[in-house]
């Protein structure tokens, strides 16, 4: 029999047809530009009209773009991995992994030692899109990078996480010269770097390689690139991109009615139910309207012929495309010409200067300036008077046309820049720093998918009827929400307008993050080529509601504004030396590539020479192979960091060498460290400051592609130790730093400085080896007697060495950490002295102790210092001012404590400004930011945020750190007055009186849980209402209202509470808000402060907010809780458990439809009429919890067996359906049954966690006696439910908090307690054991703690169980449901296959 297997993925259709003998006798391979359900019609027809007997074949179809039509037409879908797996054993039995790249995802499939599957989550860099954008900026085909690649001589580092971080690292690479070769060779590269790092995730690529998908069949490089890195010789079968097919068509086993399913498939038209918004336009009148209303600002054109008097010529050289512009005295606009770059400004700038000289031979220009990414090279290559930065040259555009401008927003090809104008001088610059949607080339990106030019896809959606809404996300990600929303039935006209509205949301908030119009101002100016569209420009007017301005010009403001500053500076006197006629005919350009090597940082430069002695140098990190003098250090208090930290040298001891790794904490606490041990007669070694080979060491180990990049380094320096052949190495968890600041709420470290440790000894497998010790302590620094109690444990019990020797190492240790301090402080203050003895200017580079290492900083401090200012660190003056307070933050970690202070002595000065550097991917920072932001801004200071990553291109700073200062110098020029102000919040509290007639708004969590907690709350006195909000909106309004860095639950529960009291429906002068604060380590803590910080932005800061927790966080008068109400909220968590174990356990299996649902409501009736009484008794609920289950244990249900499912993670995303994307739902829907770790778990986990405080970080006894009598009241509400449910045929009783401890404890330490800490790891264990093996650890996209002990112990509990089948997915608002569905329908066909494997053997047992 034959088989038909059709693959349909992102960008194309594959086809095969096999025989008996699975040989391919017919395949087709073809892109189907987004018009799928067409194309798979005529494919069908084709292979009917040329393959023999194919009608009678059984037909199966595969790829993420096909799920919807193979459920509609009825024919069998196997999962994609799982087909690829099938033809990977059947045509190349032995391969141990593949390899995959596709048009947007990337996977790795090892096939040896247990399946496992990596697949990319939130993000595409690293994919064949990845490539396809990478070819059109180098103005390459396709086709031909490969070739260019193969030529390449050196190589540059290109950030591969994503398209347009790559730009932003090429664009400057062309524009300072590069080889397009070299460029090719390094986006391969990137690719593979991202591919290996982002994907191994700790697990080592060996044994026989496969590589499959479009990319790596056509490029041979690329494979050369792989081979290269992981030192293999991989195989690409001749076949490679028909595996997915072929797997499928194995697979195959039913035949199919081919003309009913072409009929079916040719008018399947989706659901029709996508989300849209109203139109644009009402309708032609409407548009004639508004495009009158925009032809008033317009620039007069005159003739450049002829004209005979004085020009001024403006130039910008921007990401993707180069403008001119030449003016006369009136600024009106003699000539001028827009041009895509083509990766080669210096060419096209010399044929703009040339046509000028062609038309116009006598003209007198008088002097010219040039702004934008190429400014450097152009200035250099064509003697150009002025070189300025954009922001000034667009802000000098703008004001020509509206002098009075509030704001100005500027959209580019790759960059979204707008500046807020306060007394005429630039106030507050945003940059959208980490992701271009939302750009002009993310327009171009899908025009030209759809086959579009885009000028027409633009006009397309002007009269769109139903635009779609597509919120704002990743441009890859978008690509599977318009294939969903084409799927559902949305027309090319829709999508266009739903991508205009998209781009509009993206500025407004991501970048801006303004909640509403008025944080603009009324008087907006926007420009950027992208605003020429009148699509982006009607839905940007529609979302502010204000009427803006768009010069005619927008695409040329830059070069407009250029022209006019050279205008303004050279008064219209005098004569340019822009490059003449004569000049530009000797024009050379040679590029020379050479490496610095005047220090340690050997910088690769690339040497442009333009005849004449011209020349440009770039790649260069300082001034030094320009001026060919070394840098003078005295005002870079960074290089004065590394110097004392390379002051401690290894001294010989009797105990033997002891090595640590140089990363993170460690540049803080390394003298404390170093002091000890050599105290203790050991011989101790640091590895060296980071370098890029550093990071590459370690790639292979991380478990987390979405880590922090100073996180990520830490592997590669654990492997330079052991290469180094240490057999020691010391690497301790610290939850507690000093408590430095001891008005502040806490000390934390971070989340995951405190337990990365963990991550290396779950990931590394070199430290499995005997003749290794790595050892990893929790131990907290709060004070020298907290620390010194366990070191003298640990090294008493590691070494045997005596408590006195320990002690006196300790004391001495501590002493030597406190003078680094003081040194530090010391040499902070004898800069600002300097500063102000020579009338200089400072910068605070303020971040954490680990942005010292040169390549997490990329030489940024250098920077600044070539700009003739000093460089202080945050540490170095933070001593010097203390914080206000109350804060509206939750001031609890102790390096942050030290930024507010830093902040608030920037503050006091006019001589200081700071600029903070925030790691991509930091968490903590979307608390810092805003409130560094509010202690600047709030005393007339400019709030600058540069964002780092792995990437090393200084662009996007450089940008910033010019705009800042030129805006300070025109306040100067204008002499800018500012008055310092408070930046302390005092909150509204909740008061008694408040208690009688107030409506308490609680956010949801867990449907099951709150339908009986709200009720029963009530009943004590108080109205509190669960907020419904289950929807997605309130991710929309959580994205306006909340710092875009926080986690997606703190995005749900903002934008819940702020969706409500915005709906009308509440008379907010009556209204508060309760939200739930742990006081712990992770940023759920700081929910109540994301919450006020809402309410002000909303114009409502009245709006009470009570803290809920368990420590009295804060205090309310007209809040608390007794023992009735607790009793009640106890009993109402543990009813929603077992609702929860009953009804997951039984629905699956119901034999009458719905009888599981009504008995379930029947029973909540029961248990909300109990709870809602005066008085309530243990009695009659014991009673209710036996007969609940009792119940469900007798309720009719089909003798089948469904593969369990367990759902663990982060609190909120587990149990809240729309935060999961309704998980529950789906599992039950794909033929699963799920199982869920109940609610009351966690409540212990939090009580259990003080003992494990006391022992290990020497928290007081009492905290600890208190918990256990606490965890003994909350058995006793579950103890009768527990008994049912294990005496019942049914049901599994949740195990005891002390062993899941037991359980969790031999993967992860009992310290870790930020987020779910070590329960998590736990549960997944716990589920493991009662036979749930399959396992979905759902986590929000970049959670701190879940890196640690949700990603990082993946692979150690598969180690250990090896019949586990465990995904992690990340939920995001950008997050792509297509693609969580294609992971967890993976891990449900592997469940399958493991449930036939069990029935098939327990069969022949019996």
């Amino acid at each position: 029999m034959l088989k038909l297997g059709l693959d349909i993925g992102s960008t194309t259709i594959k086809c095969v047809v096999l025989d008996e003998e699975n040989k391919i006798i017919y395949s087709t391979y073809e892109r189907h530009y987004s018009q799928i359900t067409e194309k798979i019609a005529e494919i069908l027809a084709t292979v009917r009209s040329k393959v023999k007997g194919v009608e009678n074949a059984a037909v199966a179809l595969s790829g993420s773009a096909g799920m919807g039509v193979a459920e509609s037409s009825n024919i069998d879908f196997v999962q994609e991995v799982y087909a690829t797996r099938v033809a990977t054993n059947t045509f190349i039995p032995g391969t141990d992994v593949v390899i995959e790249l596709g048009g947007e995802d990337a996977k790795i499939l090892f096939l040896t030692n247990g399946l496992e599957v990596r697949m990319n989550g939130t993000c595409a860099g690293g994919t064949g899109a990845f490539i396809d954008q990478m070819a059109t900026l180098l103005n390459v085909p396709l086709e031909d990078l490969d070739e260019l690649a193969k030529q390449y001589e050196k190589t540059y580092t290109i950030a591969s996480r994503c398209g347009v971080f790559a730009k932003t690292d090429i664009q400057p690479l062309l524009n300072q010269g590069a080889r397009k070769s070299d460029i090719a060779e390094s986006i391969f590269n990137a690719v593979v770097s991202q591919t290996v790092a982002g994907l191994a995730q700790g697990r080592e690529i060996e044994g026989q390689v496969v590589y499959l998908g479009g990319p790596l069949t056509f490029m041979s490089e690329l494979r050369n690139c792989f081979d290269r890195t992981l030192n293999t010789k991989g195989i690409c079968p001749e076949n490679s991109l028909y595996f997915v097919a072929c797997g499928a068509a194995l697979c195959a086993e039913k035949t199919i009615d081919f003309d009913k399913v072409i009929e079916e498939v040719k008018n399947y038209r989706g659901s029709g139910n996508f989300a849209f918004n109203p139109p644009l336009f009402k309708d032609e009148e409407d548009y004639k309207k508004f495009s009158d209303r925009h032809a008033k600002a317009t620039v007069l054109q005159k003739e450049l012929k002829g004209y005979k008097g004085k020009a001024y010529v403006g130039m910008d050289a921007g990401s993707t495309t180069v403008k001119g512009v030449v003016l006369n005295d009136d600024g009106e606009l003699l000539y001028s010409k827009y041009l895509p770059s083509k990766g080669n400004p210096v060419e096209i700038i010399k044929g703009f200067l040339e046509e000028v000289y062609a038309i116009n031979p006598e003209i007198n220009i008088v002097s010219s300036a040039v702004t934008g990414y190429g400014e450097e090279i152009i200035k250099n290559a064509f003697d150009v008077d002025y070189g300025i930065v954009e922001t000034i040259a667009h802000f000098t555009a703008a004001k020509y046309f509206m002098p009075d401008v509030e704001f100005i927003i500027d959209i580019g090809g790759q960059d979204i820049k707008c500046f807020k104008i306060h007394n005429g001088a630039i106030d507050n610059i945003f940059l959208n720093e980490a992701c271009s949607s939302g750009c002009g080339s993310f327009l171009q990106t899908f025009a030209n998918a759809l086959g579009y030019e885009i000028a027409d896809f633009a006009k397309l959606g002007l009269f769109a009827k139903r635009p779609v809404d597509l919120g704002s996300r990743c441009t890859v990600f978008m690509n599977s929400s318009v294939k969903q929303a084409q799927k559902d039935g949305a027309t090319i006209e829709d999508i266009s307008a739903g991508l205009s509205l998209s781009v509009v949301k993206n500025a407004l908030y991501k970048v801006i993050r303004a909640s509403s119009p008025d944080e603009l101002g009324k008087r907006v100016v926007v420009q950027g080529g992208t605003f020429l569209n009148d699509a982006v420009l009607r839905a940007f007017e529609q979302e502010m509601g204000v009427e803006v301005v768009r010069p005619n010009i927008a695409g040329l403001m830059g070069a407009y504004g250029a022209a006019l500053y050279s205008k303004n500076k050279s008064k219209g006197n005098g004569k340019s030396k822009l490059a003449n006629k004569e000049t530009l005919k000797n024009f050379v350009h040679d590029i020379k590539v050479t490496n610095c090597g005047m220090c340690s940082n050997n910088c690769r430069l690339t040497i442009n020479s333009f005849g004449g002695g011209r020349r440009f140098i770039a790649g260069n990190r300082c001034e030094r192979p320009i001026t060919k003098k070394s840098q003078s250090n005295e005002l870079n208090m960074y290089a004065v960091k590394l110097k004392m930290l390379e002051e401690y040298k290894p001294v010989e001891g009797l105990r033997g060498k002891l090595g640590m790794p140089m990363a993170l904490n460690m540049f803080e606490m390394y003298p404390f460290w170093y002091r000890f041990f050599t105290e203790l007669k050991f011989e101790v070694f640091h590895s060296p400051f980071s370098t890029r080979k550093i990071y590459q060491r370690g790639q292979q180990t991380i478990p987390s592609d979405t880590i922090c990049f100073p996180a990520k380094l830490v592997h590669g320096h654990i492997t330079w130790l052991i290469k180094q052949g240490v057999k020691f190495i010391f690497y301790p968890c610290i939850p507690y730093e000093r408590n430095e600041t001891p008005d502040a709420n806490n000390h934390y470290n971070c989340p995951i400085v405190t337990s990365y440790a963990e991550n290396i000894k779950n990931n590394v497998e070199e430290l499995e080896d005997p003749s290794m010790k790595f050892m990893n302590p929790f131990m907290a620094l709060t004070n020298e007697e907290t620390i010194t109690s366990r070191l003298v444990e640990e090294f008493g019990n590691e070494f045997g060495i005596n408590a006195g020797e320990v002690k006196e190492a300790a004391h001495l240790a501590w002493e030597e950490l406190l003078n680094s301090r003081n040194d530090m402080a010391k040499k902070g203050e004898e800069t600002l002295k300097y500063m102000e003895e020579n009338g200089k200017r400072g910068i605070v580079l303020a971040g954490r102790p680990y942005h010292v290492d040169p390549e997490i900083n990329h030489g940024i401090p250098e920077m600044i210092n070539s700009y003739g200012l000093a460089v202080l660190t945050e540490d170095s003056i933070s001593h010097l001012a203390e914080v206000e307070r109350p804060l509206i933050v939750s001031d609890q970690w102790m390096y942050h404590s030290r930024l507010y202070r830093a902040a608030n002595y920037v503050k006091t000065r006019d001589d200081l400004d700071l600029v903070q550097l925030n790691s991509f991917g930091c968490g903590l920072d979307a608390v810092t930011t805003d409130a560094v932001n509010d202690i600047l801004t709030k005393s007339g200071k400019i709030y600058t945020v540069l964002k780092i990553d792995e990437v090393n291109n200084l662009g996007a700073a450089r940008i910033r750190v010019r705009s800042l200062i030129a805006a300070l110098r025109v306040r100067e020029q204008k002499n800018y007055q500012r008055k310092i102000q408070s930046s302390a919040y005092h909150r509204v509290q909740f008061t008694e009186d408040m208690r009688k007639n107030y409506t308490i708004l609680c956010p949801q969590m867990s449907p099951i849980h709150f339908d009986i907690l709200g009720p029963a709350l009530n009943s004590c006195g108080y109205n509190i209402e669960v907020l419904e909000n289950d929807n997605k909106s309130s991710v929309d309004v959580g994205l306006k209202y909340v710092n875009n860095d926080a986690c997606y639950p703190s995005l749900m529960v903002v934008g819940q509470i702020m969706n409500a009291l915005l709906s009308g429906k509440y008379d907010l002068s009556r209204t508060a808000v309760i939200m739930s604060q742990t006081g712990g380590g992770c940023r759920a803590s700081n929910y109540i402060g994301f919450i006020r910080r809402a309410l002000i932005k909303a114009g409502i800061p009245d709006v009470p907010v009570i803290s809920l927790s368990a420590q009295g966080l804060e205090s309310n008068p007209g809040f608390s809780y007794d023992i009735p109400m607790l009793k009640k909220a106890m009993m109402a968590v543990e009813y929603g458990d077992i609702f929860m174990n009953v009804v997951y356990r039984t629905r699956p299996y119901e034999a009458v439809p719905g009888s599981v649902n009504a008995l379930h409501e029947k029973w909540k009736k029961v248990c909300i009429e109990q709870l809602s009484k005066n008085k309530v008794h243990m009695k009659e609920f014991n009673k209710n919890l036996r007969a609940i289950v009792k119940d469900f244990d007798n309720i009719p249900l089909k003798d089948i067996k469904k593969p369990r499912v367990g759902v663990v993670g982060e609190i909120l995303v587990k149990f809240m359906p729309a935060a999961n994307n309704h998980i529950i739902e789906l599992l039950e829907a794909e033929g699963a049954e799920a199982v869920m770790p109940d609610l009351m778990g966690f409540l212990l986990y939090c009580m259990q966690n003080s003992t494990y405080k006391h022992e290990l970080l020497k928290t007081p006894k009492k905290g600890a006696i208190l918990s256990s009598t606490l965890i003994k009241i909350l058995e006793t509400f579950r103890k009768a439910g527990t008994k049912a449910l294990a005496e019942s045929k049914r049901f599994d009783a949740p195990s005891k908090i002390s062993e899941t401890a037991n359980y969790a404890k031999d993967f992860v330490s009992l310290g870790n307690q930020t987020g779910e800490g070590w329960l998590l790891t736990g549960e997944m264990i716990e589920l493991i054991h009662h036979g749930v093996g399959n396992i979905v650890c759902c986590q929000p996209f970049a959670c701190l703690p879940n890196h640690i002990v949700g990603k990082g112990v993946i692979k150690e509990l598969r180690a250990a169980y090896p019949e586990a089948n465990i995904i992690a997915v990340d939920y995001d608002p950008g997050a792509s449901e297509v693609n969580q569905l294609n992971r967890i329908k993976l891990m449900l066909s592997t469940a399958n296959k493991n449930l036939a494997k069990e029935e098939k053997e327990s069969k022949k047992d019996a």
